[in-house]
């Protein structure tokens, strides 16, 4: 309603109260507010965890444990190790994910347009860090939508460009994201991933134990990869890390 509007709805109310003795006051419907959200997010310049982790698929099932460093919105380095010898490394970065197999002596080199045409999601370095640390894995934005339960919050996205739909679920006493499902509209493609067992890390609360879910169709049909996380350890600061990786020449690029 407009300003000239609303003036002269108030100056015609006010004539008819004075001009009548016996006015019946009429009362409009007041929309109910939307609810407010606060994600409580792990903010950092550097984080340091030590984790196990059992990546699955249809073909086999691995566990590792895996060391982790992390300069924000840059680089993650990991090293991985099984039963005290190194099996592995990878260096996450803007442009690439980089893998690198001790055993098999042979390294992968992944850039992004190439996984999301794979899976049919966009993913970059930043949903990769946030999926890592329990934070929100699309940014926030006004065409959002906020459905409040009993005792958590549904934070409704829709990516613009390839209409993959995102479910939020916060904790309403926490503010910390428990749960993801991430649904492309088209396709059975999907990602579901779940945090648990919160403890504080610096100012905020980060998620300890956590199982990423990612389903996607080819030609043979729904698959599976799965990975589960348990960190021992994990610590956020301002001390700087080092990011020490390097690529033997005798390794094989696949």
């Amino acid at each position: 309603m407009n300003k000239r509007l609303w003036i002269l709805l108030i100056g015609f109310s006010a004539l008819i109260m004075s001009c009548s003795k016996k006015v019946t006051p009429t009362t409009l419907p007041i929309a109910a507010p939307k609810p407010t959200l606060d994600v409580q997010e792990v903010d950092f310049e550097y984080f340091h965890g030590k984790a196990r982790m059992i990546l699955r698929d249809a073909k086999k099932e691995r566990e590792v444990k895996a060391n982790i460093r992390v300069r924000k919105d840059s680089v993650i380095w990991m090293t991985f190790s099984v039963i005290g010898v190194q099996g592995g490394k990878a260096l996450i970065n803007k442009d690439s994910i980089t893998v690198v197999s001790n055993v098999d002596k042979e390294y992968y080199v992944f850039d992004y347009a190439e996984l999301s045409k794979r899976y049919n999601f966009e993913i970059n370095y930043k949903v990769i860090q946030a999926a890592m640390l329990g934070n929100l894995i699309m940014p926030r934005t006004e065409s959002d939508q906020v459905q409040q339960e009993s005792s958590y919050f549904v934070l409704k996205q829709k990516a613009a460009t390839n209409g993959v739909v995102v479910d939020n679920f916060i904790n309403s006493a926490s503010k910390k994201l428990e749960k993801v499902e991430m649904k492309e509209g088209n396709s059975d493609n999907s990602l579901i991933i779940n945090y648990s067992n919160f403890q504080p890390v610096g100012p905020a609360l980060f998620p300890y134990n956590g199982t990423i879910n990612l389903f996607y169709k080819t030609l043979g049909g729904l698959l599976n990869t799965t990975i589960i996380f348990e960190y021992n350890k994990a610590e956020v600061g301002d001390r700087e890390l080092k990011f020490p990786f390097n690529i033997p020449k005798r390794y094989e690029r696949r």
